[in-house]
């Protein structure tokens, strides 16, 4: 029989060998927003990528892409805007019929001008790294059900007036884009999400003209003046239908301000990321009504940039809703509230999700931006 002292060795090496298999364990156990859960826990999600159209939360929940439609694969990173050939992006996204595309490869694609995004579309960049860089980038107009996730857009410019073919059968004189990363005008039921936006010449993400049912989720911003614009102006009454969900995103460094801005409409901003700004965060004009809630602020170092929020109004600003429930204020920030009644998003139970305090956002956000994927997991 073994004696004590061999006994208590042999267990001191099986703790020892143990424990870094445990802790291995525990510290690859992913904590993932309610998004994220939905398909990245599944093994061998490429088997089955339109699971993915099931998981969007918020206002653009009913956006489905090309769930419906079969597989388009982007084999060629070339681009004519008029006369786009076989195997191209632009040659997929202008379809008529439902699509999921996907890529055959890593590639960079730079654009001659503004890509056309017809409707049930998915743009699907997981397993392979894509970037639409160093030229015009996405235009979203008079469409809906549009999904763009896991690509990098940046270093966009603008758009130069000429031909732009948006459908099989129409192409048509455009005057020319801003050079947004992605603009949504007059649209409905839009995803973007897991994307990574930087160093565009107008907006990242612009959401104009009574476009309305739009997620903007797990994306990482970076290196950008004017991030997020929601309304086009301050007359433009049409916005006032707009609803936007902004959920999960990583605000990080280099951002100036809007994130977003507002105009009219209404935006339920939740478990997002702000490393800081240089301007403020949130802001907005013309009465629209805003819901800050779990959102994690830290305020850079300057003492006088230490609010969120900005008012593009000197007056008559205490009437708007804007409100804060449950985020987190680190380095002094703080979000000055305004108005009374219900600030509830209204979503649909269909729509809804947990939203979680702003102390839990580091984690939630922790895999913001496109996701390096294999068959296996993601």
């Amino acid at each position: 029989m073994a004696s004590t002292a061999t006994l208590s060795l042999i267990l001191s090496l099986l703790v020892s060998s143990i424990s870094p298999l445990l802790a291995d364990y525990y510290s690859n156990k992913k904590v993932m927003n309610v998004i994220d859960s939905c398909w990245r826990g599944k093994a061998y999600w490429a088997a089955n990528r339109r699971a993915l159209a099931d998981c969007t939360v918020g206002f653009g929940k009913n956006a489905i892409g090309g769930k419906k439609g079969a597989t388009y694969v982007v084999t060629n990173p070339s681009d004519d805007p008029a006369n786009p050939k076989p195997g191209t992006l632009r040659y997929g996204v202008i379809q008529s019929k439902p699509l999921w595309i996907i890529f055959a490869k890593d590639m960079v694609i730079t654009l001659r001008n503004e890509l056309m995004i017809n409707s049930f579309k998915t743009i699907d960049g997981r397993g392979v790294k894509v970037e639409i860089a160093y030229g015009p980038c996405i235009t979203i107009q008079h469409v809906s059900h549009v999904i763009i996730h896991g690509i990098s857009i940046h270093d966009c410019k603008p758009g130069k007036p000429g031909l732009v073919r948006n459908s099989p059968t129409h192409v048509g004189h455009r005057r020319g884009s801003d050079g947004d990363a992605i603009d949504i005008f007059a649209s409905t039921d839009i995803w973007i999400d897991h994307c990574f936006l930087a160093r565009s010449a107008d907006g990242l993400i612009d959401v104009i003209h009574a476009s309305t049912a739009i997620t903007i989720s797990n994306n990482f911003f970076s290196q950008h003046d004017k991030v997020m614009l929601f309304g086009h102006n301050d007359k433009n009454t049409e916005d006032k239908v707009m609803k936007v969900t902004v959920a999960f995103n990583h605000f990080g460094p280099g951002l100036v301000q809007r994130m977003p801005r507002v105009r009219l409409g209404y935006s339920h901003v939740a478990n997002n990321r702000y490393d800081t700004w240089e301007m403020y965060a949130i802001g907005g004009s013309a009465n629209p009504t805003i819901f800050s809630e779990g959102n994690y602020y830290m305020a850079p170092k300057n003492t006088y940039l230490k609010q969120i929020t900005k008012r593009e109004v000197k007056n008559g600003w205490k009437n708007w809703k804007w409100r804060s429930s449950k985020d987190r204020f680190v380095n002094g920030a703080y979000f000055i509230q305004s108005g009374w009644g219900s600030i509830v998003p209204g979503y649909t139970k269909y729509q809804a999700f947990p939203v979680a305090d702003g102390s839990k956002v580091l984690a939630l956000t922790s895999d913001a931006g496109p996701l390096r994927c294999s068959t296996k997991a993601c």
